[in-house]
């Protein structure tokens, strides 16, 4: 197997999974947990409404009766005979994390820029693994709330140690 750097993806990028979708009690947006294979290690990724049905959808495996948007794409690779070799979560800046969709072509590998969420959804429909880069994981650790107020300081680390400490049980009817 070639280098992986050479593909865009990063040298030491952590393939993880999705153990289930939760709801942020402070904003009330939907919360997307990945963890490492060990279970080790997780990375909340707060995401859209629409985004968060979508991979619900996949993951309860609910089949609808038209295609969505992400079930649609699927489709329309798998004509094209395009597959999906992996997806990654590739950065953070600015509180906003940022994605990328490996596609297998017959002529080499195309690289797409995505939404985490959007990535992910696709993923879980053509079950293409996701990854993470360890850069990533190490600044959603470190993400600066010294601009917010030393309340919601209080709130987002608690928060987070509730996510750290998060069980794939604790997930409900979304658990993997």
């Amino acid at each position: 197997m070639s280098d992986p750097k050479s593909q865009g993806m990063a040298k030491d990028a952590v393939m993880m999974k999705v153990t289930g979708l939760t709801i942020d009690p402070f904003t009330s947006m939907p919360i997307i947990i990945l963890k490492d294979m060990d279970e080790k290690c997780a990375l909340p990724i707060w995401i859209g409404l629409i985004e968060a049905s979508a991979i619900a959808t996949e993951l309860e495996n609910i089949k609808l009766s038209r295609p969505m948007t992400h079930d649609l794409m699927k489709n329309m690779l798998e004509s094209a005979h395009i597959g999906i070799s992996r997806v990654e979560v590739n950065d953070l800046s600015d509180n906003t994390f940022y994605a990328k969709v490996f596609l297998e072509t017959s002529s080499g590998e195309i690289i797409l820029d995505s939404r985490p969420s959007d990535a992910i959804a696709i993923a879980l429909r053509t079950k293409a693994p996701i990854f993470v880069a360890k850069h990533v994981i190490d600044k959603s650790r470190k993400i600066d709330l010294s601009q917010e107020d030393s309340s919601s300081v209080l709130k987002e680390k608690k928060w987070a140690e509730i996510l750290e400490s998060l069980s794939p049980e604790d997930f409900g009817k979304y658990k993997m």
